[in-house]
């Protein structure tokens, strides 16, 4: 047996093989082959799993997203068998006498580099899409597996770290828990973690080893411990700790349909995040009031271009029609720092997490803005849309939003396309700046959101994806319990409610200073809502204190 011991950063318990994450290699050497008739056939076999793996996500995507990004697919799949295309990869072949995988990267570079340099900027973006197509036949050549895990069977996903792109990627139906080497508890795979409702274990190091794969694994996210080929004590322990979270799960089962309100008559909005439409399903099968943070940044991360508007505004709609007229909190892009996006191309920063990211990317590319504001509000014509605005600091900042938004009213009602003219507008309370400020930004907006995560990494000059920082990242720090405090004070002045959108939301030991202080909403991953509903409707809001904001 082999113990390992990281940290836990996603609850519950999970046993089963061990496989680790497939990245695609971006080297290729170029090597002389004898059999070129060969390698003309290992291209055609990758064609065609390429046109079936293509074909697939078409129909996806009109089923979930609408018939704009099943056509995206589908001119794709095309482009495989351009006879052009096709061409130059046989004459690469035939000329150079070299293997497939060369042949096929000069092809992608050839058209890619062809379409860029046209004055057009249709044909420019067509650019993206070729290196896209060429990937995907080169993954199929190579043996790499669409989403990342090529198993028949559910397995514990192991890797250093997952960026946001591969999070997004995923065959998420396959993946028990995780096991990182790298990351922290506020990285895109422990959310990503908790929202699936699954353990997930962080900062493993060089415990991790390859030489793990396909052994059996047993992992508990609560301690952070992982056995591997357990003997029978631990095994027996392991299996009791399984049993009981099944009996748990199905005791939590009786909180469905019930309100969200103290003993004393205390309401509490409990709203779920959520990172793409497919998460909807399991905000709906956890009985979520609503969805407080939609994380738009998912269609930017997931494309090789620009987002159109047609694109997003079939993503949001999609979401607000699910969810029935409940409130559905989308946050504008939030890219930078931790979450790159390589066709925004935006300069390397020395300290990023303070650099241009989130509202200011925003501000900077009105028209990248415009898109996405457009699609939010003609996806308010479908449900109850609220817009968010994350990483503000500045009243100004606020307005010059606001300004944006009426713009784009103002067209739409010119174009006749309906939306809800009483969106709600709300931004994210993440830097001490705008808790300096809260009274001021009260009066702008209809509602505050608070981002923990960001507001304990600037409160406490601590990276957030640091996981090495341990006891110096403490959200239950006084410094940032009491910023939640006078945000939430400077809000009820004004008239106007706030949540919590960070993970710091669903640490049920900080529910009764939230309910001390005044939140009036906690917005938490899927799984996190009915331990959360359990323990608000056994509290006593009136009796709750706020002895943790002292020092």
């Amino acid at each position: 047996m082999i113990l390992l011991q990281g940290k836990g950063v996603s609850k519950g318990v999970a046993s089963g093989p061990i496989y680790f994450f497939q990245r695609p290699s971006t080297d290729i050497t170029k090597t002389a082959v004898a059999d070129i008739a060969a390698e003309k056939e290992r291209i055609a076999a990758a064609q065609e799993k390429s046109m079936a793996q293509l074909e697939a996500l078409a129909d996806k995507a009109r089923e979930e997203t609408g018939e704009e990004t099943a056509v995206l697919f589908e001119t794709h799949a095309m482009f495989v068998e351009d006879e052009d295309y096709v061409e130059a990869i046989m004459t690469t072949l035939d000329e150079e006498r070299c293997c497939a995988e060369y042949a096929v990267q000069q092809a992608g570079e050839q058209f890619a580099a062809m379409f860029a340099a046209t004055d057009d900027a249709y044909m420019q973006a067509r650019a993206a899409d070729v290196k896209d197509v060429t990937r995907r036949i080169l993954n199929n050549l190579m043996g790499i597996a669409e989403g990342g895990i090529d198993s028949d069977v559910p397995v514990i996903l192991a890797a250093d770290d997952l960026a946001p792109s591969e999070t997004l990627q995923l065959d998420k139906s396959k993946i028990l828990g995780f096991i990182t080497a790298g990351g922290s508890g506020n990285s895109h795979t422990a959310i990503l973690a908790r929202t699936m409702g699954i353990p997930a274990i962080c900062g493993l190091g060089d415990t991790l080893k390859q030489e793990y794969a396909g052994r059996d694994g047993y992992i508990d996210g609560e301690t952070g411990q992982i056995s591997i080929d357990p003997d029978e004590i631990t095994l027996a322990a392991f299996r009791t700790k399984e049993k009981k979270q099944a009996e748990m799960k199905e005791l939590l089962q009786s909180m469905k349909g019930q309100k969200d309100v103290t003993l004393d008559g205390r309401e509490m909005m409990v709203y779920c995040n959520i990172g793409s439409p497919e998460d909807v399903a399991a905000v709906q099968a956890n009985d979520g009031q609503g969805i407080g943070l939609f994380r738009s940044e998912f269609l930017y991360l997931a494309a090789n271009d620009y987002p159109s508007e047609e694109d997003q505004f079939q993503a949001y709609k999609t979401v607000a029609a699910a969810m029935n007229g409940k409130r559905v909190v989308i946050r504008t892009l939030d890219i930078g720092a931790d979450k790159q996006v390589e066709y925004f191309h935006l300069q390397k920063e020395e300290n990023p997490a303070m650099g241009v990211r989130a509202i200011r990317i925003c501000l900077n590319r009105p028209e990248v803005f415009r898109t996405q504001l457009r699609a939010l509000y003609r996806a308010s014509a479908y449900g109850k849309v609220a817009i968010m605005f994350p990483m503000i600091t500045s009243v100004w900042e606020v307005k010059e939003c606001k300004r944006a938004c009426k713009k784009v009213m103002a067209e739409l009602d010119a174009e006749g396309i309906p939306y809800n003219k009483d969106t709600e507008l709300g931004i994210m309370i993440e830097t001490p700046a705008s808790v300096f400020v809260a009274d001021a930004l009260a009066k702008e907006v209809d509602f505050f959101s608070v981002g923990t995560n960001d507001l304990t990494q600037y409160t406490l000059a601590c990276d957030r994806q640091a996981n090495d920082l341990g006891k110096f990242f403490d959200p239950h720090h006084p410094a940032v319990l009491r910023a939640l405090k006078m945000a939430t004070d400077a809000a009820h002045a004004a008239g106007i409610w706030i949540g919590i959108c960070g993970e710091l939301g669903a640490d049920l030991t900080l529910l009764e200073t939230f309910l001390a202080i005044g939140i009036d909403e906690l917005s938490v991953s899927p799984s996190s809502v009915l331990p959360l509903r359990a323990e608000i409707r056994k509290s006593i809001a009136k009796t709750c204190n706020l002895d943790m904001l002292k020092s």
